[in-house]
C-alpha cells in the first residue's frame, strides 16, 4: 500500500519558516509513529513568479491535481504590488482553488483557554469557543459574469454578478451537514434572502438538503444579523454555512474572536477522488507577513493546525490529528509564546523554531 502523498508549497514571506516546522512534525510522525508521507515541494505565489514568470507553473498545478493533499504556507508581498493583476501572487492560490474545484472552505474558529484574554471580547464570551464556518469558495459574486468596469454615459460603472446554481448550493450545504453530524449537530445557514434572489434560492436549497439530515438542527439567519451574533454570543453556533462573499467577511470576523490570526488553520475541500477522499488544500489563515519574514518571529501554529486538519480530513487519521492539537494546547497552557502572543506575565517567549521544539516535545510526551 503506497504512502499518502502531500505537496508542500511554502510560498512567500513567513511561509517557508512556518512550513519548516510542519516538516519537522511530519518527520516526527515517520520516526515515532511509523506514519510516513510521500512529500514533494514546489513553488507558488511570488516565489513561483520569480522563478517562472507565473504565480503557478502548469507542472505545479498538475502535481496538485495528483496528490492526496496540498499544504500551502502563504503568498504575496509588497515587492509584487507593481505586477499586472493576472500574475500577482494571489492568482496562484486562486488558480489552485478553481482548477481543483475546492468548493467548501472550512474555517474553524477555536479559542484555546490559555489565549482567551487575547480576544477583544470578554473571556466568558470566547472561552471554549469552537465553531466551524463553511464558506462556498468557487462561485458567487467573486466569479459571476458579467463583471468588469465599463463606460456608461459619462462615468465608469463597476459590475459584479452574484450567481448561484442549485447544485453549487447543494454540495456545500451537504459538506456543512456532514461536518455537523460529527460535531454538535447544528447548522446555521446565513444569507440575505430578504433582499437577494440568490439568498432566497440559497435558503430553499439548504432547507431541502437539511431534510436528509433529521438529526441536525437547522436554522437560518440573515448574514448581517449573523455578524452581530458572532460578536454578541458566538458560542450559540456550531457549523455556519454561507456563500462566498458573506463567508469571506464572517470568517474573518470569527477569526478575531480567537485573538490571533497566527492560530487559525483552514481547509478547502472538493469532490471525492477515486480513493473516496476529497481533493484538498490546507493553509493558515494568516498572510505572508513580509515585515517579519526571516526574523524567527512568525507563529507556526496555524500552519501546524492546518496539517492537523489534513490528518483528519485527507488521511483518515483523526486520532493523530487530536494528538497534534492536544500538543499545541499543552504548549500554550505551559505559557510558551511567539511574538504575536506576548503581553502576559509569566510566559516564555520563543522563536518560530522554538515553538516547533516545544510542540515536538509535547508530542514526545504524548507517547
Amino acid at each position: 500500500m503506497s504512502n499518502p502523498s502531500l505537496l508542500i508549497l511554502p510560498g512567500d514571506g513567513i511561509g517557508p519558516e512556518v512550513m519548516a516546522e510542519v516538516q519537522r512534525i511530519i518527520g516526527w510522525y515517520g520516526d515515532k509513529r511509523g506514519i510516513t508521507f510521500d512529500v514533494s515541494e514546489d513553488l507558488v505565489g511570488g516565489a513561483a513568479y520569480d522563478a517562472h514568470g507565473t504565480p503557478l507553473h502548469d507542472d505545479t498545478m498538475a502535481k496538485a491535481q495528483s496528490v492526496d493533499a496540498v499544504l500551502l504556507g502563504a503568498v504575496g508581498g509588497p515587492k509584487y504590488d507593481v505586477l499586472d493583476f493576472s500574475v500577482k501572487p494571489e492568482r496562484g492560490l486562486l488558480r489552485l482553488r478553481k482548477e481543483m474545484d475546492l468548493f467548501a472552505n472550512l474555517r474553524p474558529a477555536q479559542c484555546f483557554d490559555a489565549l482567551a484574554d487575547f480576544s477583544s471580547l470578554k473571556r466568558d464570551v470566547v472561552a471554549g469557543l469552537d465553531i466551524m464556518i463553511v464558506r462556498e469558495l468557487t462561485s458567487g459574486i467573486y466569479f459571476g459574469e458579467p463583471r468588469g468596469i465599463i463606460e456608461e454615459g459619462n462615468e465608469r460603472v463597476g459590475i459584479n454578478t452574484q450567481r448561484y446554481t442549485e447544485s453549487e448550493i447543494d454540495r456545500v450545504a451537504r459538506s456543512a451537514f456532514e461536518l455537523a453530524m460529527k460535531r454538535g449537530k447544528k447548522v446555521c445557514s446565513m444569507e440575505k434572502a430578504n433582499v437577494m434572489e440568490s439568498g432566497i434560492l440559497w435558503r430553499e436549497v439548504v432547507t431541502e438538503v437539511g431534510k436528509e439530515y433529521p438529526e441536525v438542527e437547522l436554522s437560518h439567519m440573515y448574514a448581517d444579523a449573523g455578524a452581530m451574533q458572532l460578536v454578541r454570543w458566538p458560542k450559540q453556533f456550531d457549523v455556519i454555512v454561507t456563500d462566498n462573499l458573506f463567508g469571506d467577511l464572517l470568517s474573518d470576523a470569527a477569526a478575531m474572536l480567537t485573538g490571533s490570526l497566527g492560530m487559525l488553520p483552514s481547509a478547502s475541500l472538493g469532490a471525492p477522488m477515486d480513493n473516496g477522499r476529497p481533493k484538498a488544500l490546507y493553509e493558515p489563515v494568516h498572510g505572508s507577513a513580509p515585515d517579519i519574514a526571516g526574523q524567527g518571529k512568525a507563529n507556526p501554529i496555524a500552519c501546524v493546525l492546518s496539517f492537523a486538519m489534513a490528518l483528519r480530513y485527507s488521511f483518515d487519521l483523526g486520532e493523530e490529528a487530536e494528538r497534534l492539537e492536544a500538543a499545541v494546547n499543552k504548549v500554550l497552557a505551559d505559557g510558551v509564546r511567539t511574538a504575536d502572543l506576548l503581553g502576559e506575565e509569566g510566559v516564555t517567549p520563543v522563536s518560530t523554531s522554538g515553538m516547533g521544539d516545544a510542540i515536538l516535545a509535547a508530542l514526545d510526551a504524548s507517547l
